[in-house]
């Protein structure tokens, strides 16, 4: 095992710490601090609350003039993602200081995709409930949200959008490159696919646990465009972090640079009273990550946490828009599991300042940042596409890199990552293997004698949102291993599970509404003839409807496993994935939803 070199570093973001985007020490307030409701002042409210600071090593005067901001902090040793957040606390400290404000550290609820189960999209709201009190209870006039794995990053980000106070992203970037038998290896990806090998007797035992050694190779994010990646891109487009910033790998230089000036733009953005996540926010800036999620490729997963943070915005987000908005993008971040390279590659490019430069034709490129800079200012900064980054003119392959399918199978849609499919698989007509639930496919997939074959369609139904409850990234369902040693390397799968960001094949997700409410999905039988046509967004259960009453009045709904606790109250209120996964009472329906109600301060 090798640790593969990484491109060469650079002392900053890209084009983030030019003079022209460096932050200030903070100006004149252009408005009271909403932390001065607890610390101004001289009654015996007001001192004790000073008292609480002051003997954290936070002292605040009388007049409690400096913007207290919160530091969001996920690092977790259950979670070796978001362990290179804790080196980066300080800068941020130091920024915020730098800028005038006075920075408090408070840990949240550390949402790892390796160790959390059934899944860690279970505990992705609870996360977003957690950010949202914390700031609804504490002296926070700004929010630095220090995340990096999956759900992480969404999760907090929604209950910051709920505060609705200044709010800004930092994450820790990828791990490192090793190399596997001589290639690079993409984390996940590979996985998946030597998984298959080992399956098909071509891996033995020495080399499985070599692979397992190379794979400890560090910490931060999958390298890959996984969900992390892909979140962390699509942050920095919608106008939450440093600018370049969202692909440095993790441990470079750079990220304590960004770090810092995080600290010092989130006191900048308080001190000058807007630029909150809502005014952030748009329609249009859901358009331009609509566009650039097809241009890298990226994660299924996306589409469910887009759909959660306009939500919670108040903005509609129709399924349909990730298909139809994207299909004149070309597919441009040359990545795995859609490419060939990974995310150093794609950061040594030049990063998403050099992917929007790119794309520049499609967005609207006066949407506004938390630096204060426009979409067109980083565009004007960029420099051309090389590498990892394909120029428009040269992309991976036109058309957008996802497809939205409806039809009896999937009333309200489902979804597929085109760029990581098989083309000939995009149409196809195929009798279902159905599995229904997570243990049912493992103990029957690679059963010698399931009736199979390369034509079949593999069906996992009940591992939806409220399935499970959680919607585990279950649905890139295994070849069968005969098929896989036969040389049959990809199958037409459909499930209302998610998959993960780093899987590929061709795979309908999201399929809605699930098994588990009453969907159509549950009730596809062996044998039964399933059509999909991405290019036509159908995708068809050939049953006549009369047999499908018959089957659905001899259903017997499953009771719920979850009587208490958070699963039983995540189950009885989640939203389907065209919703975002949501819980329905936090979902912004309406203006009156979207204020956001202060606490009483008094003697607590």
């Amino acid at each position: 095992m090798t640790q593969a070199p990484a491109p060469a570093s650079r002392s900053t973001p890209h084009g983030a710490l030019s003079g022209r985007a460096a932050a200030r020490p903070t100006r004149a307030l252009r408005q009271t601090l909403r932390s001065q409701g607890w610390l101004s002042g001289d009654d015996e409210v007001a001192v004790l609350h000073r008292v609480a600071l002051a003997s954290a090593g936070v002292p605040v005067g009388r007049d409690a003039a400096r913007p207290v901001i919160g530091i969001a902090n996920s690092a977790s040793e259950l979670n070796p993602c978001n362990l290179p957040l804790r080196d980066l606390v300080g800068p941020v400290k130091a920024g915020i200081d730098a800028a005038g404000g006075a920075g408090v550290e408070f840990p949240t609820i550390s949402l790892g995709e390796d160790l959390m189960k059934p899944s860690a999209m279970l505990y992705r709201n609870l996360l977003a409930i957690e950010v949202e009190e914390m700031v609804r209870a504490n002296p926070l006039d700004g929010l630095v949200i220090l995340a990096n794995c999956d759900k992480s990053v969404p999760g907090a980000l929604m209950g910051a959008i709920s505060a609705n106070i200044p709010a800004i992203l930092v994450t820790a970037g990828a791990r490192p490159v090793v190399t596997f038998r001589g290639a690079r290896l993409g984390t996940g990806t590979a996985l998946w696919r030597l998984w298959d090998e080992r399956r098909a007797g071509r891996l033995g035992d020495g080399d499985w646990q070599e692979l397992e050694r190379c794979l400890s190779c560090g910490r931060g994010a999958c390298n890959t465009m996984g969900t992390a990646s892909t979140m962390a891109v699509l942050s920095e487009v919608l106008g939450l972090m440093v600018s370049g910033s969202s692909s440095v790998p993790a441990g470079d230089v750079r990220s304590a640079a960004a770090a810092r000036l995080a600290g010092q733009l989130i006191v900048a953005a308080v001190a000058e009273g807007g630029r909150r996540p809502r005014d952030i926010l748009t329609p249009a800036a859901f358009g331009n990550a609509v566009v650039a999620l097809n241009a890298i490729g990226g994660s299924t997963n996306a589409v469910i946490h887009l759909a959660a943070l306009a939500g919670r915005a108040g903005v509609p987000f129709p399924l349909d828009d990730i298909a139809t908005r994207g299909a004149g993008v070309p597919l441009l971040a040359d990545v795995e599991p859609s490419g060939s390279r990974l995310m150093p590659d794609f950061d040594a490019a030049g990063g998403v300042p050099t992917l929007l430069r790119e794309i520049s034709d499609l967005l609207d490129l006066d949407t506004m940042t938390i630096t204060g800079q426009r979409v067109r200012d980083i565009v004007a900064r960029a420099r051309p596409a090389s590498g990892a980054i394909r120029p428009a003119s040269a992309p991976l392959r036109a058309g957008g890199a996802f497809g939205v399918v409806r039809g009896s199978l999937a009333p309200d849609g489902a979804v597929i990552k085109t760029s990581a499919a098989s083309e000939h698989l995009l149409r196809h007509r195929g009798p279902a293997v159905v599995f229904r639930g997570y243990h049912d496919m493992l103990a029957r997939i690679d059963d010698p004698d399931l009736a199979v074959t390369r034509e079949s369609v593999l069906v996992l139904a009940g591992c939806g949102p409220a399935g499970v409850p959680g919607m585990p990234e279950w649905g890139m369902i295994p070849i069968p291993a005969r098929l896989v040693r036969a040389g049959v390397t990809d199958m037409v799968r459909i499930t209302d599970a998610r998959m993960s960001g780093t899987s590929f094949g061709t795979v309908v997700v999201h399929v809605a509404p699930e098994a588990a409410v009453g969907g159509p999905l549950g009730l596809v039988a062996d044998g039964d003839l399933i059509s999909v046509d991405v290019q036509a967004g159908r995708l068809d259960l050939e049953v006549p409807q009369a047999e499908l009453t018959a089957r659905r009045a001899r259903a017997a709904p499953s009771p719920p496993a979850h009587l208490r606790g958070w699963p039983a109250l995540y189950a009885r209120h989640v939203m389907q994935a065209p919703d975002g996964c949501d819980l329905d009472f936090l979902r912004a329906l309406g203006q009156a939803h979207l204020t956001f109600i202060e606490p009483v301060i008094g003697r607590s």
